[in-house]
């Protein structure tokens, strides 16, 4: 009786330890997918609202996003002056463009503002500079610089530039130390696959992809990022990532995500 009590307990134990790793994982992907989110909406919005006002493109130095308070902001920055910003389109969370307001006062570029800045610009070199990065026919890349405290970190994610198709994978995290200097680059997916959502023949309801066993355990925060920005063009209901002992289902209508070992989804699905 006593082996069969130690028994049952080893096994609540090592239950509770599973969820524990599970919600832990979960929360801190959806902290970070939302933020990027948030950072490529206000950068896809805040460019075509920024240029119905402001037309001298020959003095556009660039741009950053990042988010105040409970503001997504776009940032501009002059060409002539990188320490000036010429516009600044800001956002509330529900991205109601209705309630989103276009500025061109000039100003100097903010603390803030020269973190991102520079977290960006160093981010670039890198990519300029380091073979772990790989280009594909017909993408380019969005940098989007995080900063969480003090923890700064730059996610370099792939775009299609075909109408109609979504990329995922071939993604990068570069984090930085606390003087702001590169410590690490990473690769979060092996490769990367395009879905054609443009032709409404071919349209699907779920997607599924696969995380290799020396990538990320569960959906990564570009997977979260990337899924939401499509997922109103994409029509997708549901995005399902693989790996080697769990499975993220992340739903596209809700905005949620759950994580199952393999072992539990495996019992769903063989019932």
């Amino acid at each position: 009786m006593r082996i069969i009590t130690i028994a049952l307990l080893l096994l609540v134990s090592l239950h509770v330890n599973a969820q524990s790793k599970i919600e832990k994982m979960k929360k801190n992907v959806l902290k970070e997918g939302f933020l990027l989110y948030q950072s490529e909406k206000a950068s896809w919005h805040g460019s075509d609202l920024f240029f119905v006002k402001f037309t001298d493109k020959s003095n556009l130095g660039g741009y950053v996003s990042y988010t105040d308070g409970d503001s997504p902001k776009c940032v501009f920055i002059s060409k002539n002056d990188k320490n000036k910003v010429i516009g600044t389109v800001t956002f509330d969370k529900s991205f109601d463009l209705k309630n989103a307001t276009v500025d061109l006062t000039q100003r100097p570029v903010n603390a803030i503002e020269k973190e991102y800045l520079s977290l960006r610009e160093k981010a670039l070199e890198r990519i300029y500079n380091d073979t772990i990065f790989k280009y594909y026919k017909n993408t380019n890349y969005n940098i989007v610089p995080l900063i969480s405290g003090k923890e700064k970190k730059v996610y370099v994610l792939t775009a299609s530039t075909e109408n109609g198709k979504v990329a995922i994978g071939n993604d990068y995290l570069i984090g930085f130390d606390s003087k702001g200097e590169i410590k690490k680059t990473e690769h979060l997916h092996r490769g990367i696959l395009m879905f054609d959502y443009g032709d409404p023949e071919r349209q699907i309801a779920a997607v599924t992809h696969n995380h290799l066993p020396e990538f990320n355990e569960i959906i990564t925060a570009t997977d979260i990022c990337t899924t939401m920005l499509y997922q109103d063009y994409t029509r997708w209901e549901k995005h399902t990532v693989i790996s080697k002992e769990y499975v993220s289902i992340w739903d596209c209508t809700k905005n949620e995500l759950v994580v199952l070992t393999r072992e539990a989804w495996n019992n769903i699905v063989k019932d």
